[in-house]
């Protein structure tokens, strides 16, 4: 009977699995994992979502017991343990999900020809992203507008995503493995501790919050998304990033609930979550085609941008102390819970980039270190958005005003509130212009600007001005 690894990588589910569901159709399944040292490499960049890892691979175990199989942890070069487990199982082929990260792509080619190259079979699918990533305009180039990409989308089939097969066999014998536990040691640092207090990594999990969504925000997404503190959020970011759930199986679910609703807003609100799916894979689709996003920008003369923000600014940036309460809130939200939501991170985003003048790629490593929905494609595509210096990001020289937004998407303060504590006895408007508040409503509310919460690290005016000069040099060169 033929026996096939299946080696898992960002993709820790049993649904819409196409390698586990091919290799469980021809013979014996083997789960495998490699801790390998570029993983080692790249997790310890990207700590909050390390912490997700090791929870996502004792969930998979989990569901995998359940069909009888187990999963097997390998260290070191993922090509010498794809042979070791080989060999220990007698297997001759290796079955696995593609990664579309420039470095993983090249290695997982690499391994595959040197597999191929001594007699094994290796397998490859898509099994993360909505389409297969190679889709071009009528030119044959890469699409550079989100709306174009869209609509050339709608005109495509999404696979059908596949079900959890119903009969998995297992390898009959023992083979080496690490215990989890070997990671968790190295995930489990003091600072995301606290992550559990707000979520539970897995994909029964997952599956669970997406039904709970499904149920009932999806209605009314489309119109409460940007208002922060609405709980509209589908909170499954996290989960797909990990591969914990299908976003497959999440856009023919939505597409089931669009056609068994006639409420034209609530279509109007899943339309809007579905075009979120396909924004997601929009990213992928420039990072294929453009993999220097990840560390220069699309906009060649952004490379000579006039950056003047100073790591003193960075450190208040991070730590929430920039004297901005949306900004302050969202960053300390942030380092809290290893999210924020999506209106803040771009307000957060363009303060640093524009109000501060710091280089994007500052904000992407933290938010890499920081985020437990750290996905390389969307992270590069937001930060170059948010900086102009990626496609469709017009009107590049866009600059949010953080004062307007907080009006706007928090009205009543509720966010900033909960994660700006010393501001919350502040009331309306002054909760999001505290230096503004007269000198009483600052005494009953217990706040002294510049002791118990810091004056705006820099004037919005000014800074605006500021930005707009820079961008003007740029657009000259």
């Amino acid at each position: 009977m033929k026996r096939t690894i299946i080696w898992f990588r960002k993709d820790f589910r049993l649904h819409d699995h196409p390698a586990l569901w091919e290799a469980a159709k021809e013979g014996i399944v083997i789960p495998v994992y490699i801790w390998s040292d570029e993983e080692k490499l790249s997790y310890s960049k990207s700590e909050a979502s390390f912490w997700w890892l090791y929870h996502s691979l004792a969930s998979l175990d989990k569901g995998l017991q359940t069909h009888g199989l187990k999963l097997f942890i390998k260290d070191g070069d993922e090509f010498d343990a794809l042979l070791e487990v080989m060999e220990e199982a007698d297997a001759g082929a290796v079955y696995f999900n593609e990664r579309y990260e420039p470095d993983e792509r090249k290695k997982d080619s690499r391994i595959a020809a040197q597999l191929e190259s001594i007699g094994k079979e290796v397998q490859t699918f898509h099994g993360h992203l909505l389409f297969t990533p190679d889709l071009l305009n009528k030119q044959g180039e890469p699409y550079k507008v989100f709306t174009s990409y869209w609509k050339r989308c709608m005109q495509e089939v999404v696979a059908q995503p596949f079900p959890v097969p119903e009969k998995m066999q297992g390898i009959d014998r023992e083979l080496q493995t690490l215990p989890i536990d070997h990671i968790r040691t190295l995930a489990e640092r003091p600072w995301n501790e606290k992550f559990h207090q707000y979520w539970e990594p897995g994909e029964q999990v997952a599956i669970g919050k997406w039904e709970q969504f499904s149920d009932d925000g999806i209605f009314y997404y489309g119109t409460e998304r940007d208002l922060i503190s609405s709980g509209s959020s589908s909170e499954l970011s996290p989960y797909l990033a990990a591969g914990n759930i299908s976003v497959k199986a999440i856009w023919y679910s939505a597409k089931r609930v669009y056609e068994e609703t006639t409420e034209m807003t609530a279509r109007q609100s899943i339309n809007s979550f579905l075009k979120q799916l396909i924004w997601r894979d929009f990213a992928y689709h420039q990072l294929i085609h453009y993999p220097d996003i990840i560390r220069l920008p699309l906009r060649k003369q952004f490379a000579e941008f006039p950056w003047k923000g100073s790591n003193e600014q960075l450190t208040k940036w991070k730590v929430g102390q920039t004297g901005y309460p949306l900004v302050d809130a969202g960053m300390r939200e942030l380092w809290e819970t290893g999210v924020m939501h999506n209106r803040v991170r771009m307000v957060t985003a363009s303060f640093l980039v524009k109000h501060l003048l710091i280089p994007w790629g500052k904000g992407y490593s933290w938010f890499e270190k920081t985020l437990l929905d750290f996905d390389t494609a969307n992270n590069a595509m937001g930060w170059q958005w948010v900086t102009g210096c990626g496609i469709d990001c017009a009107p590049y020289f866009r600059i949010f005003n953080p004062f307007l937004q907080s009006e706007k998407f928090d009205p009543d303060g509720t966010y900033i509130r909960k994660w700006v504590p010393e501001l919350s006895r502040l009331p309306v408007p002054y909760i999001h212009r505290p230096w503004e508040a007269p000198a009483k409503v600052l005494e009953d509310a217990d706040i002294q600007i510049g002791v118990t919460y810091p004056p705006p690290i820099v004037d919005h005016a000014a800074a605006r001005k500021r930005a707009l000069l820079a961008y003007q040099e740029v657009k000259g060169k």
